[in-house]
């Protein structure tokens, strides 16, 4: 796929802080969103005191990370509520979140945009 970034707008649901993400790698190999340990206290969320899930990393190694939640993600006129892991050196946006969002992930134009089959609304898949 090569790599790809995007903007992205986070909100803790909870606290109400937000924080805009102007370059997250968009990784159709992974599943959730990450975010940095800054990202994760920008939004409120101390890593230390969170719940931690165990991970299974591109190298094939386990790693026992924070998890935290609800965050709002926000990318164009989409919005989905999720929870993201805090791992790694940038935000990462992974399939979840783009399914979630009706998203369409152009490998060739490097570029990710809202479905233009539904351009004012995410339609969900439901079988």
């Amino acid at each position: 796929m090569g790599q790809m970034y995007t903007d992205l707008h986070l909100t803790n649901m909870l606290r109400g802080l937000s924080v805009d993400i102007s370059s997250a790698l968009v990784d159709t190999g992974a599943l959730y969103l990450c975010v940095t340990e800054a990202v994760a206290a920008q939004l409120g969320f101390d890593p230390e005191e969170c719940t931690t899930k165990t991970v299974t990393l591109a190298d094939g190694h386990q790693r026992l990370v924070p998890w935290i939640a609800p965050i709002m993600i926000a990318f164009a006129n989409r919005t989905y509520a999720t929870e993201a892991l805090v791992l790694g050196d940038e935000p990462l946006m992974g399939v979840l979140p783009i399914e979630a969002m009706d998203l369409v992930v152009d490998a060739r134009k490097q570029v990710i945009t809202v479905n233009p089959a539904h351009p004012n609304e995410a339609v969900y898949k439901a079988k």
